[in-house]
């Protein structure tokens, strides 16, 4: 009899096992380093697989409206508060995760230029020859608008460098762009960069991230546990790590 319940058992375990859940997430590239490091931690503890896929929020939005099957999104809060009024995202499921700023990066080794004050950002910005930053991202359309409050957007066209989501800040890794302005989590983990620091204080902004839950989820159960998850207090060390300023 107790051989017959621990194969029962066993059976259980495995078939457990084999019924691991898969959960479609779609994120924007803001904090896909943190993002990435979170879905790997919970698929360790969980056993649980993540197909993680990244975009600009603006692509991301298009394909979700358009029927794209997911089951979480990690978006900029607004992008999630307009899916939940259009029925795409559950409504009242939005859970911020945390929010970073904009911050400044160079190719690895080469001289961190000043950007301690207004002035001095502007300085740098006129001088360089060429400045990478999102062609899409919140961050870059932010960015762009800066350049007219400092009264530099004229002499910036020439120098200005607009870029896909995956290459905004590889492109001065590879000597392309003399620095990168973007949401500073999207430096982290970026191979042959340094990071130079914040933009001024004075002109900075604070970009969101949250995460929703899909209103035609097939895994429900796993995909709100994933959700709490990336919320969780737990997660905070994780996200400060990356650049993430948790909620």
């Amino acid at each position: 009899m107790k051989m017959r319940l621990a194969l029962a058992g066993g059976l259980v375990v495995l078939a457990s096992l084999a019924q691991a859940t898969e959960i479609k997430v779609l994120s924007g590239n803001g904090a896909k380093a943190a993002v990435r490091e979170l879905c790997t931690q919970f698929e360790r503890a969980t056993g649980n697989k993540i197909n993680l896929h990244f975009e600009v929020n603006a692509d991301i939005q298009k394909k979700i409206e358009a029927g794209e099957y997911f089951d979480v999104a990690v978006l900029n809060p607004p992008v999630i508060e307009t899916l939940s009024k259009e029925a795409k995202i559950v409504a009242g499921s939005r859970a911020d995760i945390g929010r970073a700023g904009l911050g400044v990066a160079v190719r690895q080794g080469a001289p961190k230029p000043d950007i301690s004050s207004v002035d001095a950002f502007r300085r740098t910005l006129l001088a360089s020859k060429s400045v990478a930053f999102p062609g899409k991202g919140a961050s870059g359309l932010y960015f762009v608008s800066l350049l007219d409050r400092m009264g530099i957007k004229a002499e910036m066209q020439g120098k200005l460098k607009p870029m896909e989501a995956e290459d905004t800040v590889e492109v001065v890794a590879r000597g392309e762009a003399d620095l990168v302005v973007v949401v500073a989590t999207r430096i982290m983990d970026v191979a042959g960069v340094d990071m130079v620091g914040p933009i001024p204080e004075e002109l900075q902004t604070k970009i969101g991230f949250a995460a929703g839950l899909s209103s035609s989820t097939k895994e429900p159960d796993a995909a709100k546990t994933l959700i709490r998850f990336l919320t969780a207090p737990s997660a905070a060390a994780t996200l400060r790590s990356k650049g993430v300023d948790p909620i």
